[in-house]
């Protein structure tokens, strides 16, 4: 099986995505700096096939001397966050991550070395935010150069990571393929460092990403609950497990080499009707959902709806874990974090 580097390998997307690998029996090399939670343990630390470097993934010489050893290179690393990031951090967001995907990209190409060297390919991780401008549903791969360019910095550098693929590729033909991942949900994140404190209500946001966050603040108590908005969001929540299955076949596939796709859940859920579900799972029936609106965030996407037929069509891959059975996983893990005052 390949050598894969993973960057950002122990964030949230990256430590599921590290975990799927070594079950395909990929070796793998992950590098992280810590920077978002601090240092993590991860099931797969102790795996012979996994080795796990401290650095920053701007050091080209770091990142050129990894990647040159590997067959794959899956560039995950970036400054993410939810909602509040960004707005609290537009321009960290802006100028951290194009350092970080400029320096992997540096790196690439010198591992890549015009194909004499190990390095196949390059998988990059871009997001659903590229389609934040859009006036038109579902949004099907290429809409991304059709459409608005994003409002947030933080849609725009994501939409830049797909121009340096591409760029990458039209000068010196390094081979890539690019994944939009829509909605993560799993277990594993935690307050991340420096976190800006946002209140919801009387709770303070733990990621800023909705279901955590309505999780804990339903554990918390906080009733009626606080909702961005009105509620009529439209989310596509993907488990991160699905999610990293398909960046794995992103990876793998010989018909994904220098296309790009959404990987997604086919199931559209409103902010509201999530709240009310998860209000449910915690509370049971007897106890009535109450709920108020908060102003929004002015980069508050109201629809993100992908097309997957395209992964569908030319992967054969499909996210098939429902929401429900997403909740019963992380609604446990968010409980415990609560209690070992961790969110």
């Amino acid at each position: 099986m390949s050598k894969v580097l993973v960057s950002g390998s122990a964030g949230f997307i990256g430590g599921y995505v590290v975990e799927e690998l070594l079950k395909r029996g990929h070796q793998v090399v992950g590098i992280d700096n810590y920077s978002k939670y601090g240092k993590v343990t991860k099931s797969y630390d102790d795996n012979a096939n996994y080795q796990f470097v401290i650095g920053d993934c701007t050091d080209v010489a770091l990142m050129t001397e990894l990647a040159s050893d590997c067959d794959h290179f899956i560039a995950g690393a970036a400054l993410i966050g939810g909602i509040s990031y960004f707005h609290a951090y537009a321009y960290d967001l802006l100028a951290s991550n194009e350092r970080i995907i400029a320096a992997s990209c540096d790196a690439a190409l010198k591992a890549y070395a015009s194909g004499t060297g190990r390095l196949k390919k390059v998988t990059y991780l871009s997001s659903s935010m590229v389609f934040e401008s859009t006036d038109h549903w579902p949004s099907v791969e290429g809409d991304e150069r059709k459409v608005p360019p994003p409002l947030s910095s933080y849609g725009f550098q994501k939409l830049a990571v797909e121009y340096f693929a591409i760029a990458a590729h039209q000068q010196y033909g390094l081979p890539y393929t690019i994944v939009r991942p829509f909605n993560c949900v799993g277990i594993g994140e935690s307050r991340a460092l420096g976190e800006h404190e946002v209140l919801s209500g009387n709770v303070q946001l733990a990621m800023s990403h909705v279901v955590p966050d309505i999780v804990q603040k339903i554990v918390k108590g906080q009733d009626p609950l606080h909702l961005l908005g009105a509620g009529t969001q439209i989310r596509h929540y993907t488990y991160g497990g699905d999610l990293a299955r398909g960046i794995a076949v992103c990876m793998e596939h010989p018909d994904a080499l220098n296309e790009d796709f959404n990987i997604s859940t086919e199931e559209s859920t409103t902010v509201l009707a999530l709240a009310e579900l998860i209000w449910t799972k915690i509370h049971g029936t007897d106890k009535p959902f109450n709920w108020i609106s908060d102003d929004p965030y002015e980069y508050d996407v109201q629809k993100r709806i992908p097309s997957v037929e395209k992964a569908k069509r030319v992967l054969g891959f499909e996210a098939t874990t429902t929401l429900d059975t997403m909740l019963d996983e992380v609604i446990p893990w968010i409980r415990q974090a609560v209690v070992d005052g961790n969110i």
